[in-house]
Formats: C-alpha cells, sequence, structure tokens
C-alpha cells in the first residue's frame, strides 16, 4: 500500500459544515482546535450537554478558555474569538442519548465521544458506546443527510490476540444487539439480588460492626452504600467477564467493537461514506499545540504516578511486550486527514494511529524511562526525604498478585494490633500509615487487574494504511508542513518524548514535586471571633474529665459506703464487665442504661449528698486544665457553652458551673428511691445529634461557624455536624475519621493546675466563698 492508494488526496477541509461529538473531551478538544486554527473555512456543529445551570455555549466558552486554544486565541485576538463562537460555531444542546434534529447540509461527521473507562459496570458501559453509536446513526439517518463519518474507535478492539491485528473490519459473529439489551438487563438483575434477605442481612451487619455506635441512622447509611457498591462490583465483574468470554480485554474495548458493527450496518450498509480511526494508548502532544500539551490523566499516567510514588515496587507485565503509546496530536492528525479523504459509499476504510508497528516500545524499555526520570527527579515526602526508584524484574502477574495479598495480610495484621493499644498521637499515625498502605495496595491491585491485557499484551497493529496516509501527505505537502501536520511513528525519539515531554507534563500536572511542609509541633489555636450566634459543644468523659461513668460510679460508691462493702461491690463489678464491655461496643445507649442500673435502690438525697461531699472533689480533680482553658476562650468571646452527656445531671452538677448550659439524663424515681431506669433515653450518637439540630434551630445557632469537642466515635454523627469539630483524646476509629477529614486533634490530660478562681473568673463566674 503507497501513497497511490490516495489520488485525490486533499489536506483541507474548505468549507465543510463538520459536526463534532466528544467536544469537551481530551481528544475532542484537540481536534476543534486544529480544525478552528487550520481550517478556517470550516463551520463546526458540536454537541455539548447542559450541566445543571451551565448552557452548552457557556460550556463552549470555557472550553475555548482552555491552554489547547492558547495559541488560536493569541492569534485571532478576543473579537475573533467571538466572531468564532457567533458565526463558525454552532452548538446542540443534548447527549448521544437524545441527539437533536441535525443540521440538513452536514458535510463531515467526527464521532469522538465515548466512555475512557475500562472497567465501568457492564450497563453503562454499553450505553455509553454502543447506545451512543446507535444515537447518533439514527440521527443522522433521520436528518436525511450523506456526510462522511469519522468513526473515532481503539485499536484494541482487536481483543485477545496474538500477532497482527489488520486495518479491517472485525472478524466476529457475536450479536451486538442481543449483547446491548442483556447487559441493560443486568442492572435490574443485581439491583434484585442486593436487595435479597441474605444480602441486606450482611450489609447491615458489616455496617454495624463499622458503625453501630454511631446509631441506627448511621448503620442504615452505611449498609444502603455498602449495597449501592455491591452492585457496582457485580456490574463491573459481569462486564470484565463478558468481555474475556468473547475474546475482548475488557468492557471497553468490547462496546467499542460492537459501535463499530452497528455503524457498519447501519450507516456503511445503507450505501453512506465511513471511516475509522484507531488510535492506540493516546497521551500527550509531541507537537501540537506545544509539546506536553494534555488535559488529565490519560491511560498510561497513573501507572507513571503509581511508579514515582513508590506504590508499584515490582511490575506484572511482560518485558518484551509492546506498550503502544502515540502522542495525541498524531491522532488528530490522522482524524482529520481521513475527514479529508472520504471513504467510498458503503466501503469503510480503517486506519491505525498506533507504534507498535513502526517504533515498538517494549515494557521494559518503557520502564528504563521511568527509572531514569524518578531517579533523576525523585518525588518529595514530607519528611524532606524522597522517594527512592524502585527496580523492577518482572517476576511474572502471579508472583506480584501474591506478594499484594500477602501485604495485605500482613497490613490487616498490623491494625488489629494498633486497634487494641491505647489512642496515642504513636497509635494515630501508625494507624494512618495502615490507611494509606491500605490504599497502595487497594490500587496496586487497581492497576493490576486493569492494565493486565495491556501490559501482556502480544497484539500488534498493523499500520500500513495510515502510512501511506502519511506518504501521501509527504509527497504533496513541504516538509515543514508535513512535520507539523504529519504523524510518522519513526519520527518519536522514545527518551527525549518521555523524559522531556511526557513526563514532566504529567507530574507538573499533579503537583507531584510539591508537598506540605511537615508540622513542626501541635496547631495553635487561633483567636475564637467574638460571635453571639456560636456554640461550643463539650462531651465530657475522656473530654473535660479524665473519668468515664464506672470510675464516677466508683467514687460514689467510695463516698457513700463502708469498706466492708468493698469486696462483694467490685466482685460484683469485674463479674459484669464483660458484658459491658460488649454493650460499649455495640451502642454507647445501651451501656449507659445497663450501667446505671447498679444505682436502683439508692436513695436520691444519699446520691446528692455523696455527690456534695468528697465526689465533688474528686471530679473537679481529674477535670483537664486544657478544656477549662477553652471553655473559657468560648465565654470570653460571647460563645454560648454547651456540656452534654449521656450521664445523669446530679453526677455532672459540680461541673455546672463552668457552662452556660447543661444538658444530661434524669433518673427515674419511685418513693425517693431511683429504679435504675433513665427518665428519658440518653442524649448520645444521633440523639445529640437530633438535640443538636433542634437547638441550633430554636437559638437561631449558626452550626457551620459553632464548635464542638469529643473524643469517641460515638460523637462522630454530631461533631460533623459543626464547622469547628475537634476530637479529643480520641479513640482510634474517630482518630481515623478526624485524619481523614483533616480535623483538629488534641490531648488534653489531667495535669497538675486545679481549679482555681482564676478559671472560673476567665470563665465569667466567681468560686463560692470566694476561695480555691
Amino acid at each position: 500500500m503507497s501513497a497511490l492508494d490516495f489520488p485525490d488526496f486533499s489536506t483541507d477541509l474548505g468549507s465543510s459544515h463538520v459536526f463534532l461529538t466528544g467536544g469537551t473531551g481530551f481528544v475532542g478538544q484537540a481536534i476543534l482546535e486544529r480544525l478552528l486554527a487550520s481550517h478556517p473555512g470550516t463551520r463546526i456543529t458540536l454537541l455539548i450537554r447542559t450541566k445543571g445551570s451551565t448552557s452548552g455555549v457557556d460550556r463552549l466558552r470555557h472550553v475555548l478558555r482552555k491552554p489547547v486554544f492558547a495559541s488560536w486565541r493569541e492569534s485571532v485576538g478576543p473579537d475573533g474569538v467571538e466572531d468564532a463562537i457567533l458565526n463558525r460555531l454552532n452548538v446542540l444542546e443534548g447527549g448521544l442519548d437524545a441527539v437533536p434534529e441535525l443540521p440538513g447540509d452536514l458535510d463531515v461527521v467526527i464521532h469522538s465521544a465515548s466512555s475512557v473507562s475500562f472497567d465501568p459496570p457492564i450497563d453503562q458501559a454499553f450505553e455509553t458506546n454502543v447506545g451512543g453509536a446507535v444515537g447518533l446513526y439514527e440521527a443522522l439517518i433521520a436528518s436525511g443527510t450523506d456526510p462522511h463519518v469519522v468513526h473515532v474507535s481503539t485499536a484494541y478492539v482487536g481483543g485477545l490476540r496474538k500477532g497482527i491485528f489488520p486495518e479491517a473490519s472485525l472478524t466476529h459473529e457475536v450479536d451486538w444487539r442481543t449483547e446491548f439489551e442483556a447487559a441493560r438487563a443486568a442492572r435490574s438483575r443485581v439491583e434484585l439480588s442486593s436487595r435479597q434477605p441474605e444480602v441486606l442481612r450482611r450489609f447491615i451487619a458489616e455496617a454495624r460492626a463499622k458503625h453501630g455506635k454511631e446509631g441506627p441512622l448511621a448503620v442504615s447509611r452505611e449498609a444502603e452504600e455498602r449495597r449501592v457498591a455491591w452492585v457496582k462490583a457485580k456490574l463491573v465483574d459481569h462486564g470484565r467477564a463478558r468481555a474475556e468470554s468473547l475474546g475482548w480485554t475488557d468492557v471497553y474495548t468490547l462496546t467499542k467493537a460492537f459501535a463499530e458493527r452497528a455503524a457498519e450496518q447501519m450507516w456503511a450498509a445503507r450505501g453512506h461514506r465511513l471511516s475509522f480511526v484507531r488510535p492506540a494508548i493516546v497521551e500527550s502532544a509531541l507537537r501540537h499545540p506545544y509539546p506536553g500539551w494534555i488535559d488529565g490523566f490519560k491511560v498510561a499516567d497513573p501507572l507513571i504516578m503509581a511508579y514515582g510514588r513508590g506504590m508499584l515496587p515490582e511490575f506484572p507485565g511482560v518485558p518484551d511486550s509492546v506498550l503502544d503509546v502515540v502522542p495525541v496530536d498524531f491522532v488528530v492528525n490522522v482524524i482529520v486527514l481521513v475527514a479529508s479523504n472520504p471513504a467510498a459509499a458503503g466501503e469503510p476504510q480503517f486506519f491505525h494511529v498506533s507504534s507498535g508497528a513502526s517504533n515498538p516500545l517494549p515494557i521494559h524499555r518503557m520502564f528504563t524511562n521511568l527509572s531514569m526520570f524518578f531517579t533523576a527527579n525523585p518525588l518529595p515526602t514530607a519528611d524532606s526525604g524522597s522517594i527512592a526508584a524502585a527496580t523492577w524484574r518482572f517476576p511474572g502477574g502471579r508472583k506480584v498478585e501474591r506478594a499484594v495479598r500477602l501485604q495485605a495480610r500482613l497490613n490487616d495484621a498490623r491494625e488489629s494490633v494498633f486497634l487494641r493499644l491505647p489512642s496515642t498521637d504513636r497509635t494515630r499515625e501508625a494507624l494512618a500509615g495502615v490507611d494509606r498502605r491500605r490504599a497502595d495496595l487497594e490500587s496496586l491491585q487497581s492497576l493490576t487487574d486493569l492494565y493486565r491485557h495491556y501490559i501482556q499484551s502480544e497484539i500488534i497493529f498493523d499500520d500500513r494504511r495510515t502510512k501511506a496516509l502519511q506518504a501521501a501527505l509527504v509527497a504533496t505537502q513541504p516538509t515543514e508542513v508535513s512535520g507539523d501536520i504529519g504523524f510518522d511513528m519513526a519520527d518519536i525519539q522514545w527518551e527525549d518524548y518521555f523524559q522531556t515531554v511526557h513526563f514532566p507534563a504529567v507530574t507538573t500536572m499533579t503537583r507531584a514535586f510539591s508537598v506540605r511542609p511537615a508540622s513542626s509541633g501541635p496547631a495553635l489555636d487561633r483567636e475564637l471571633p467574638r460571635r453571639k450566634d456560636v456554640v461550643a459543644i463539650f462531651d465530657l468523659e475522656g473530654t473535660v474529665v479524665d473519668s468515664n461513668i464506672v470510675e464516677q460510679y466508683l467514687w460514689v460508691r467510695g463516698s457513700g459506703f463502708g469498706k466492708a462493702a468493698w469486696p462483694a461491690e467490685v466482685a460484683s463489678l469485674l463479674a459484669s464487665l464483660p458484658g459491658y464491655l460488649r454493650a460499649e461496643q455495640r451502642d454507647r445507649g445501651e451501656f449507659i442504661r445497663a450501667f446505671l442500673r447498679r444505682y436502683e435502690g439508692m436513695p436520691v438525697t444519699r446520691l446528692e449528698e455523696v455527690v456534695a461531699r468528697g465526689y465533688a472533689q474528686t471530679l473537679l480533680k481529674h477535670t483537664m486544665p486544657e478544656a477549662l482553658e477553652r471553655i473559657a476562650a468560648h465565654r470570653a468571646a460571647g460563645h454560648r457553652t454547651v456540656l452534654v452527656t449521656g450521664s445523669i445531671g446530679t453526677l455532672v452538677s459540680p461541673l455546672a458551673h463552668l457552662f452556660d448550659e447543661v444538658v444530661a439524663g434524669t433518673m427515674h424515681a419511685r418513693d425517693g428511691i431511683y429504679t435504675g431506669y433513665l427518665a428519658q433515653p440518653p442524649v448520645v450518637d444521633e440523639a445529640r445529634a437530633a438535640w443538636l439540630r433542634q437547638y441550633a434551630e430554636r437559638n437561631s445557632v449558626d452550626l457551620s461557624a459553632s464548635y464542638g469537642y469529643g473524643d469517641s466515635h460515638a460523637d462522630l454523627v454530631w461533631l460533623e455536624m459543626l464547622g469547628n469539630p475537634s476530637a479529643v483524646n480520641p479513640d482510634s476509629n474517630l482518630s481515623r475519621e478526624a485524619l481523614r477529614r483533616k480535623w483538629r486533634i488534641r490531648d488534653w490530660k489531667r495535669g497538675p493546675i486545679q481549679l482555681t478562681s482564676s478559671h472560673l473568673r476567665s470563665a465569667g463566674e466567681t468560686p463560692a466563698g470566694g476561695t480555691d
């Protein structure tokens, strides 16, 4: 095949009316820029969806402000851009699922819109790639026009084959319409399965284990999130399995192949002109609009950054398999030239835009480039160090996957150990490291699953027809022109492309070489703003006092009983302790109810007398100085301070004068004797969140500017309602959430400072009797 195969070769679209789909995407932007800059006689109609209140035209204006159009904008000036929007560019608002009526004078259609995800749920992949193509060709047929359609596909429609894949129609007998209907029906089947009682009970059990202490609504939300995630995972697996069962790498290439067959049957078979352009892995521009131009992460970039971040200590690829990469400007140049040289009516033509046949890039050469770049430019770490570039030995996919599974088990074991230890700075950092390691391992496993077929591929894309198109270009155009609009793969020097063009573009785009400076110590509190519509909510146990209701009960018993009663009381408490611990792990309210039963039979006046004597002094001694300082600071700023506890008010009365308000439980009494039952449910977890919501409404409180201080995972549900939450001496689960959400973590401990008149005065109170 030679340049003679294009006897009427042209590089000019003249005054053609071009219809472009996918114009806001990566390749679509580059096509639009080339048409605007190099084919000034064309008119362009774009199919663009509205987004919320943003119209299609406004979205186009936003696209035209992107870097890819910088040279064109500079050449035509602001008036020229506006003139193009008014006179050259026309927006049809809609999508391929509902294509509006098309103009009746279209000359060329460039269909570049598609899903670019390799692993979406099967129904989404079919709706986007197959349903989108069907919607386009149905609209073209309805319009009565006869444009030349350039259908942008992918070279990987060749599927799981080895050896040469020709520039020709795919050979398979799969009925794409039957597969389309089956994929559409898959979601309803999986959704139905996800709602079966045995499946739902598993979601509920898993959710309760993680969120039981937050309350039933948190459990139900988590259970539903797990159900939705389960449905998605099942549909993703469905797509992967169906694709491999039919001989394709994944559901992306399967649906792109079916879209090609739909185009052939719905358009070419009716006597229309149809061309397919099949690019391989499209990455940043080599020359145009400027070296390194890219818009978002593309196919190979997650692997590149995972290597740079130290997440790929080994690689499951086959070292001599070919990674078929092509610059985006080469792809666009082929698309535009194919558009200028129509296929014969009813006889589709195919073009592979690929490098594997002319300038192969084996995996081991790609690794050498990665190692060179990240050795010379290592990514920094927060502790002023850097990440060492890994050395790959290519042990094979199975060994890598076994190593990942082993590392995941070891990480889970570390987590189990740290969760059993007290929550300290060290254990919090260790758990954060466990979470980071888990995310890295999951990313590595995901990358391995996603790219397995691409990094172990033995397919070579024949590109003789594309070479003939390049030869025709060189034969008819000066060298300097063909250099800008050409696509000779042999021109690419891979080391120069990766080291000076692509890798710098990707790392710059992700700001990979910029890290936050490591913290030199605890964050300092800024001065609190003076406001009257702000509330500061304080939990009690573990937050204001370094005790819990078990210790408080022992203080009560110690003040109100003789020594002879202690052995029996301690034995009873120890015997009940396992049950209390189980209740605490399940539900904070359940634990409080169970434990307060121990007050059954105590006279109300006796408890009040005990609290007023030795108990009060003990509680005050266990109050944390930093909590006192914070309470005083809020009151000085005019904030309303509220102590909220699941315990009973009598037990916290010695601290009541520190706060503007105390919200606590009340124990039921009959004939002056406590029954051991609460008068109303304890104000904890979701009950506290409901109380806070009502409190803010009644008191005109701005929750987004308010403050909260809690220590338990059960406090998460109300802390997240506030604009300034703090985790104080948090348990492991709350500290995890605080780190993830970037909340302030405070370590308040009981120190030598006692409750003094200065503390009380700063809080706006004077101690009784005027003494400390």
